[in-house]
């Protein structure tokens, strides 16, 4: 009796009993088997201790608004109401029946395509004439490099002065010229065309200087081998020079399009999102719904619509570029 009765209260007994403990029993014996393999140097502990800091600090600044972004996008609340009431779907489903979402995704991608494809291009053939140089190289990189560190709000606003219809030193000049000079921001079929200009002006400076580091580790052996092989020099920089590239290419496109999906001063200054939502990109949509409709729903909705778009479209990158492990010749 005495026998029995301990082992009903042995605590084996008990997680006999109740397979939720045996479960976590068995789990914590695993993990702390594990950490008793990775620890054997003793500098496990020491990592963990050293990681905690910027651990903590991604989880506050960057992990918690990001899933509080979440549950905001599943609730009607207007900032200032006390009750949230759960609605679902429904502050995604409601921006994408209203067409607002659909024109500003169209926006966005445009606007991203025309940014990195530009870009990527201009600035490669740039950067491959500023090597050839043997004299100037640097005053060159830092003339190209100067829009780059100037704030974004100034460029916008030299340039819409620029592109003004009327007295604009841009239709100016074609005027001059002879040629028709449109209304560039004020006309639905400009409109774009010369945001994405000035996108790709802002950022050529970035591109060219990290295409001049990839083109500087290219080794010149493998160059030199190709011209003794009779290749021309066109023929050397597509199958030599390019894919020894792929690397760089790959992490400028994915900053491109990250950097292109989150513009908003720009276009404000610059167009407003206008003419009829011609340039009314996601971030631009995300301020008006937040700030000037009170819908803070259906702007953390907004948000995580351009959270799985830039995350999809670097993934798609990532693996078309075979993540920067692509033979040279292929």
């Amino acid at each position: 009796m005495i026998g029995r009765t301990r082992r009903e209260r042995s605590p084996a007994g008990h997680l006999a009993l109740v397979p939720g403990l045996r479960i976590a029993s068995l789990s914590w014996q695993r993990l702390s088997a594990w950490y008793r393999h990775a620890n054997r140097l003793g500098d496990l502990s020491a990592a963990a201790i050293c990681l905690l800091p910027a651990l903590l600090v991604l989880g506050i600044f960057s992990v918690y608004p990001m899933v509080y972004a979440g549950y905001l996008s599943l609730v009607r609340w207007d900032g200032l109401a006390k009750q949230r009431p759960f609605v679902g779907l429904a502050n995604y489903r409601r921006l994408w029946e209203s067409g607002d979402l659909r024109n500003s995704i169209e926006a966005t991608l445009i606007y991203a395509a025309g940014v990195t494809a530009g870009g990527l291009a201009i600035s490669l053939v740039i950067a491959v004439l500023l090597e050839s140089l043997t004299r100037g190289r640097t005053l060159y990189r830092t003339l190209y490099f100067l829009p780059v560190i100037t704030a974004t709000v100034a460029v916008a606003v030299v340039w819409k002065l620029l592109l003004d219809p009327g007295s604009g030193y841009v239709n100016v000049v074609l005027r001059n010229l002879g040629m028709t000079a449109p209304s560039w921001l004020r006309d639905p079929t400009w409109a774009m065309p010369a945001v994405v200009i000035v996108g790709v002006w802002k950022r050529l400076g970035f591109n060219i200087v990290v295409y001049l580091a990839g083109l500087q580790s290219v080794p010149r052996e493998v160059q030199e081998a190709a011209a003794i092989d009779g290749a021309s020099a066109f023929a050397t920089f597509r199958d030599v020079t390019l894919p020894l590239l792929a690397p760089t290419t790959l992490l400028l496109a994915i900053m491109s399009v990250i950097d292109a999906f989150l513009v908003f001063d720009q276009i404000y200054i610059m167009t407003g999102g206008g003419p009829i939502g011609r340039t009314e990109v996601l971030g631009l949509l995300l301020y008006r719904q937040a700030f000037r409709y009170f819908d803070l729903g259906g702007a953390a909705a907004i948000g995580w619509v351009m959270f799985g778009m830039i995350a999809g479209i670097s993934l798609i990158q990532w693996r078309l570029y075979g993540a920067g492990t692509r033979e040279v010749g292929t």
